[in-house]
């Protein structure tokens, strides 16, 4: 069992950055696969980042690649995505979510999420 809780989610300029925490609770955080999906209103929830267990691999989607950075430390129980360059289009509520296994780009795949935190970006 995993609980997930995020968090500096808020309201910047374009062209800004923020750093969203995901902390988790549970023994086996560091067997997880750790995603970041994000859900604009009116929209479809969508994958943001991913990194697997050991951080040897990570997986971005199209339009986040080069400005997102997706991190963890399996010490501290946490992981980050650092959002650089952020656009008007990037505001969403943003949800991190935990899978032990599977196709790391669908939701479908995690079994455990957040609560989600609110980035805004304004133009």
């Amino acid at each position: 069992q995993v609980q997930l809780v995020e968090s500096g989610g808020g309201l910047v300029q374009a062209g800004g950055s923020l750093r969203l925490s995901c902390a988790a609770s549970g023994r086996t955080f560091s067997s997880y696969i750790l995603g970041w999906f994000r859900q604009a209103p009116g929209q479809e929830r969508e994958f943001v980042a991913a990194i697997t267990w050991n951080s040897g691999g990570t997986y971005y989607a199209q339009s986040v690649k080069g400005r997102f950075t997706i991190s963890r430390d399996n010490a501290k129980n946490t992981a980050y995505l650092q959002m650089d360059s952020l656009k008007a289009e990037d505001t969403a509520v943003y949800y991190c979510a935990a899978a032990g296994s599977g196709f790391v780009y669908s939701a479908s795949s995690y079994d455990y999420w957040g609560q989600g935190t609110q980035v805004t970006i304004s133009s």
